[in-house]
C-alpha cells in the first residue's frame, strides 16, 4: 500500500510515561472517527480533537509508495545516528496505515516503535510502545497496551467504565484534561482542576499534561 502522511518532524515526545524522549513524529492523513473538515464537526464521533490531519502538505509531509521510503524518509529526520531512535506514529488514526509491512522497514532503519492510536482497530505485531486513547461512541477494540490515556472529562466515557479492565492490560492511566478549541483556555482550566481531583480520589489515573505546549514546541 502507499502512505498518506500529513507531517513528519523531529521533536521532544510531550505525554505519557515517554515524555521527554526525543522522537519522530509521522502523523498520517486521515482518521475513521472525523473527517477533519469543519463543516463535519457536529455529526463526528470525536467532535473536540485539535489536529490538522487533513491532506499531505504538512512540514515533512507527502505521498510514499513503498514502506522502505517512508522509513528512509523518518531516518533522515532523525539524522544519521542510529542510537536510541524512536517514532511515533499518531494521526488523525495511525492504524488506518501502519501495517507490517511499514513496522518491518522502521526495524530496519533501527527504530523503536511507538503509536497513538483511538483504540478502535487492532494494532499490528510489533510495535514496542503502544498508548490507547479511547473515544465516547466509538468502538473499543485495542483493549491493551502500555498506556491508556483519556481525555477528560468526556461525560459519555468516565474513567470508572475502564475498572472492569485486567489490572495488567495497560501499564499507564492517564486523564489528559481537555482543552477548548477558542475559548481562550477556559476549558483547559476546568478540565485540569476536575482531573486532579479524580486522580486524588482514584490514585490508579495519573494527570497526563502536553508539555510540548508548555514549552513551545512541535
Amino acid at each position: 500500500m502507499s502512505y498518506s502522511v500529513k507531517e513528519a518532524f523531529k521533536t521532544l515526545q510531550g505525554e505519557g510515561a515517554q515524555a521527554g524522549r526525543a522522537a519522530v513524529f509521522c502523523r498520517f492523513a486521515g482518521c475513521n472517527l472525523w473527517s477533519g473538515r469543519e463543516t463535519d464537526r457536529a455529526e463526528a464521533v470525536c467532535r473536540f480533537c485539535d489536529t490538522d490531519f487533513v491532506g499531505v502538505d504538512g512540514d515533512g509531509g507527502g505521498k510514499f509508495a513503498r514502506p522502505e521510503d517512508l522509513a528512509a524518509h523518518l531516518a533522515a529526520l532523525w539524522g544519521p545516528d542510529r542510537a536510541f531512535r524512536y517514532a511515533v506514529f499518531t494521526g488523525g488514526e495511525p492504524l488506518l496505515q501502519l501495517d507490517a509491512a511499514l513496522i518491518a522497514a522502521m526495524k530496519v532503519e533501527g527504530f523503536e516503535i511507538a503509536v497513538e492510536t483511538n483504540g478502535t482497530l487492532p494494532a499490528p505485531a510489533g510495535i514496542d510502545w503502544i498508548c490507547v486513547s479511547p473515544k465516547a461512541g466509538a468502538p473499543f477494540v485495542q483493549t491493551w497496551g502500555h498506556e491508556l490515556k483519556l481525555v477528560f472529562p468526556q461525560p459519555e466515557l468516565l474513567p470508572d467504565v475502564f475498572e472492569t479492565l485486567d489490572a495488567d492490560a495497560f501499564g499507564h492511566y492517564w486523564l489528559q484534561p481537555m482543552d477548548g478549541l477558542s475559548d481562550g483556555g477556559v476549558m483547559r482550566i476546568n478540565s485540569t482542576a476536575a482531573a486532579v481531583d479524580y486522580c486524588q480520589a482514584h490514585p490508579r489515573w495519573r494527570l497526563s499534561l502536553q508539555t510540548h505546549k508548555m514549552i513551545g514546541i512541535p
